[in-house]
């Protein structure tokens, strides 16, 4: 059995959902599940996640594309792990991928392996970009959002509200709050 997976990132682009529903359906999938949810939020991926549950040994997952399916290669090679443990495999509509065949397999692991290694390349020139703006006296860094706001910290904790409420209020993190207060000579 084909089994299509379909998302996009955000409600505008229906488009784009209908587009990869239409291709996943002439591509012989018989059951399909689409979801928008913006890839960073992979805890909320639902449909994924009742996808993967579906499949059956000897099944296929089809996408019509990587990024819909995953978002780093780190990701890709956890899915691609999970469905091989399953007995399903992989097919990439835009790349001509599917798992089930040696070639595929090998296709994807290189593809997977090139992603990495730019990523990589790609992090390094950005610690030497900022090594070099640094050493210019360009760089600063991000401002510390916490910092700035560390007399509200420490009012509303002299009114006794807890680090909690504090970082709710302030909108930055309780690792934040409590940074504050242990810095002002620990929380009281």
């Amino acid at each position: 059995m084909l089994i299509g997976y379909a998302r996009t990132s955000t409600l505008d682009q229906k488009a784009g959902l209908e587009a990869q529903t239409r291709d996943l359906a002439e591509a012989g999938c018989s059951r399909i599940f689409q979801e928008e949810v913006s890839s960073v939020d992979l805890a909320r991926r639902e449909k994924l996640s009742e996808a993967l549950s579906h499949a059956r040994p000897g099944d296929t997952l089809v996408v019509t594309k990587l990024d819909r399916l995953a978002r780093s290669v780190a990701h890709l090679m956890a899915l691609t792990a999970q469905l091989e443990d399953q007995g399903v495999a992989l097919r990439i509509l835009s790349m001509g991928i599917d798992t089930a065949t040696p070639t595929g397999k090998l296709m994807l692991t290189i593809l997977g392996g090139v992603a990495e290694f730019e990523r990589e390349i790609m992090l390094e020139r950005q610690r030497e970009g900022i090594a070099k703006a640094k050493a210019e006296g360009k760089y600063k860094g991000r401002k510390p959002t916490a910092q700035a706001k560390a007399e509200e910290v420490l009012r509303l904790r002299r009114e006794g509200i807890g680090g909690t409420e504090i970082a709710k209020r302030l909108g930055i993190g309780r690792a934040s709050v409590y940074r504050v207060l242990n810095g002002a000579g620990g929380v009281e």
